[in-house]
């Protein structure tokens, strides 16, 4: 190979090198323009145009994905927020429906972290706020359609066997996060934990109703059921809590089996 021949090959297995070192330093000042240095040759004016772009398209869906916690922020406070997220986070999917669950793990990771935060944004309810957000537009994205689930909408869910509906799913908190806004903000978690139950009804609308342990049991158990009744599995329910001899609980869960229906929770009995 010649002298040229041997110098174009060289340079030619150098280029990847440097175009990654100039991709990995224009991205990283994006996302760190105080950590990260401005890449050689590029002027400020130009490089400010594809920060604010970034942060810009970034801070829109952080927003509309989370709309509760961006409530609790005023300006300056959401954009300390926002920029931690865009510098300290590593995307791994290019997907836009996506993005709010690596908002969640940002939380997360960076709150077992336990870093300092000195101006007091990471709230001790806010990754089991984020966690809330996301299930109601992760349960809006859900592609499970009720009308491929065969069932009675007519059916009596005490006496047929109920039938539970893919769309709806139990979520359990230490914090109120249904009740979280601007003026109601707990410090502490209150002595008994909320759950709650997420479904999207026929309409499309994903609606969140407070339930109790009891009834989260319940939805479970009906959940793998496929031949007992819905009395039958209260029953088993109330006997295995020891608390099968109270008649009343018995007509509180009749009642409830019925409130699931109303809620498209339970979408009838198996035809």
């Amino acid at each position: 190979m010649s002298d040229h021949a041997t110098s174009a090959a060289n340079a030619s297995a150098a280029l990847p090198g440097r175009t990654h070192a100039l991709q990995y330093g224009f991205t990283a000042h994006i996302r760190d323009p105080h950590g990260a240095p401005l890449p050689a040759g590029i002027e400020d004016r130009r490089m400010a145009i594809y920060r604010d772009l970034v942060y810009s398209n970034m801070e829109s869906f952080v927003s509309s994905n989370f709309p509760v916690i961006r409530s609790l922020y005023d300006d300056d406070e959401w954009s300390v927020l926002a920029h931690d997220f865009l510098r300290e986070h590593r995307c791994h999917t290019p997907l836009f429906p996506e993005f709010a669950r690596e908002f969640l793990r940002f939380l997360e990771a960076r709150l077992q972290a336990g870093r300092d935060d000195p101006r007091g944004l990471y709230k001790p309810f806010l990754l089991e706020l984020a966690h809330y957000e996301w299930a109601e537009l992760a349960l809006s994205l859900d592609e499970h359609d009720i009308a491929d689930v065969a069932h009675d909408a007519a059916g009596d869910p005490v006496r047929g066997t109920p039938v539970v509906s893919p769309l709806a799913c139990v979520l359990g908190y230490r914090y109120p996060v249904h009740a979280i806004r601007p003026d109601f903000q707990p410090l502490e978690a209150p002595a008994q934990p909320t759950v709650l139950l997420l479904v999207r009804g026929r309409d499309d609308d994903v609606r969140f109703h407070e339930i109790n342990a009891l009834g989260a049991l319940l939805i479970e158990r009906l959940r793998e059921n496929t031949t007992s009744s819905g009395a039958d599995c209260l029953a088993a329910l109330l006997a295995e809590q020891g608390l099968g001899d109270d008649a009343a609980l018995h007509a509180a869960g009749a009642e409830m089996l019925r409130n699931l229906t109303d809620y498209e929770a339970i979408l009838g009995t198996l035809a």
